[in-house]
């Protein structure tokens, strides 16, 4: 499903500082434009903790920000980075990267905080780091439920640096999808610049070429440096409730769904061996921090979800298993442009949920979606409504190429790359003795 968009008229262009324009805003500390959460998870960044000391700054203490030598407010790289990771690694984690946004942010707005440019052409102002437009904002938050920040009618908190990063983020994301194509790293910076219709023109050949040179020179962040800053923001987003909280099953996933799971004999004897314990279960995370099921987990939930809600339409969990293994490795937050396990978007789930009639779980924002039950429960219905697409009894290639890539560029005469990873991933999942020579999805 697809939804219209004022960022299809995105057109980004130089940006100005903001001299006394009307959604101007006034700070002068860090404090005044972050969380005291936010400030936590800035604080026990390496670098960032380095360079404040020795700026002369205290824990503690209201943090100054840094000027220009006209007075403007900006990030300086090592702040820049600290807030980009920490955006990614809460709300986008194995979707983004935080170098894509450090970059985007030094050719936009040289990371200049109130940085505010008002388009003649389109008449919409774009503030701060990102440069984003109100407007785009609100269509975020609204169509696509980015709603970790409520900006509608109050458009000077995009001012602040991690909610303006934030959407920045979210229609990075959006971009890199759009029009259900996964798109390229070049194709989603020029259409960031121009909009998606001068994502092949000429006019932005330019700018991604900047792009690359500025993300080359950006210094890579340690490895060691960057497991301990995500280490310190998964515990932080646990404790406070903010974020995600990627540690435990149980921080996303009800406990009457946890109780369900526990009672799978093949969970049961994986979570007992590897020493989880009731109301405390652990997801894997692999070598970038980043929490995913094993495929035992993954078959379990896609067995429980269709014993409960879909066991007279005849849907095979090993069919959904092999999806969630095609769309998201089995990230639980997805991968690339997939969101959550499933790679349902929001607002495919919110139509299922309002018109479809899909109504086990609800959907209120994207967050939602990377609850593991949810994904899947929300993937499964959308491959019932594909089943009788227009009308019509649809075969299983038709039903998977067309959730893979969109019921309108099904192409059955082609095997196409789709169905050829989907029938390698079911092999993970079927007992091959029982399922011989088969392969069906309903």
């Amino acid at each position: 499903m697809s939804s219209s968009s004022p960022c299809d008229n995105y057109v980004l262009d130089h940006w100005t500082h903001p001299n006394n324009l009307e959604m101007s805003v006034s700070y002068k500390y860090w404090d005044d434009c972050v969380d005291p959460e936010e400030m936590q998870l800035l604080w026990r960044d390496a670098d960032v903790c380095k360079e404040w000391i020795d700026a002369g700054e205290k824990m503690g203490k209201k943090v100054l920000l840094s000027r220009d030598p006209e007075g403007q407010l900006y990030l300086t790289q090592t702040e820049m980075r600290a807030v980009a990771e920490i955006v990614v690694h809460l709300h986008f984690n194995s979707q983004l990267a935080s170098d894509m946004i450090c970059a985007l942010a030094e050719i936009v707005s040289d990371r200049q905080l109130q940085a505010e440019h008002y388009d003649r052409k389109t008449k919409q102002a774009r503030i701060g780091i990102m440069q984003i437009a109100p407007e785009n904002a609100e269509w975020l938050v609204r169509e696509m439920g980015y709603r970790n920040y409520e900006i509608e009618g109050i458009s000077t908190l995009l001012f602040r640096p991690f909610v303006n990063v934030y959407f920045g983020a979210a229609y990075l994301k959006w971009l890199s999808y759009c029009d259900g194509k996964e798109r390229t790293e070049e194709f989603v910076i020029r259409a960031y610049k121009g909009g998606i219709k001068k994502a092949t023109h000429k006019s932005t050949a330019d700018f991604f070429q900047r792009y690359l040179s500025i993300k080359q020179s950006l210094l890579p962040k340690r490895e060691e440096e960057i497991s301990d800053a995500l280490h310190t923001a998964r515990q932080i987003s646990v404790t406070s409730g903010s974020g995600e909280g990627w540690t435990y099953w149980d921080s996303r996933v009800s406990s009457e769904d946890m109780e369900e799971l526990w009672r799978h004999p093949e969970v049961l004897k994986e979570w007992t061996r590897s020493g989880e314990r009731r109301g405390r279960v652990r997801f894997s995370h692999d070598s970038e921090k980043r929490p995913y099921l094993s495929r035992v987990e993954v078959k379990a939930v896609a067995e429980l979800i269709i014993s409960r809600y879909f066991s007279k339409r005849g849907i095979k969990p090993t069919a959904l298993a092999a999806l969630a293994e095609v769309c998201s490795m089995r990230f639980v937050n997805g991968v690339r442009a997939r969101t959550g396990l499933m790679g349902i978007d929001y607002p495919t789930a919110a139509w299922l949920y309002k018109d479809v009639g899909c109504r086990a779980y609800k959907v209120m924002s994207v967050d939602d979606l990377y609850n593991p039950l949810v994904s899947m429960y929300f993937g499964a219905s959308y491959l019932a409504w594909l089943s009788q697409y227009e009308g019509r009894e649809r075969s299983y290639q038709f039903i998977v190429q067309a959730y893979l890539c969109g019921p309108e560029n099904v192409n059955l005469q082609e095997t196409g790359p789709f169905w050829n990873k989907f029938q390698q991933a079911l092999c993970y999942y079927e007992d091959p003795k029982k399922d011989q020579g088969s392969c069906c999805v309903l």
